[in-house]
């Protein structure tokens, strides 16, 4: 995941990752590479992260339509429908952070 977050903040990085947590990992920044702070990498998995279990949650796209539709059939195209509870419910438990 760290070399994941280095590479979406700079898609040419070039690093070596020691170890599995961005506190007590060793990065050794290769080729020209100019270092980024761990706190800058750290923000981008906790965003990344965020990004991942929100996808997880989802309910898939054709269900999230039936949804939807009987939603609209119901007449509750508002915050009372059933597709509106389950986005709210899946953003509320993965918070942006």
């Amino acid at each position: 995941m760290i070399c994941e977050a280095i590479l979406k903040i700079n898609p040419s990085a070039v690093v070596s990752v020691s170890g599995t947590d961005i506190d007590n990992c060793v990065i050794e920044w290769l080729e020209g590479t100019t270092p980024i702070s761990k706190a800058d990498i750290k923000t981008k998995i906790n965003e990344t992260k965020y990004q991942r279990d929100r996808a997880i949650a989802y309910k898939e796209l054709k269900e999230q339509f039936d949804l939807l539709y009987h939603d609209m059939v119901a007449d509750k195209g508002d915050k009372t429908g059933e597709w509106f509870k389950h986005i709210k419910a899946v953003k509320d438990a993965n918070p942006k952070p």
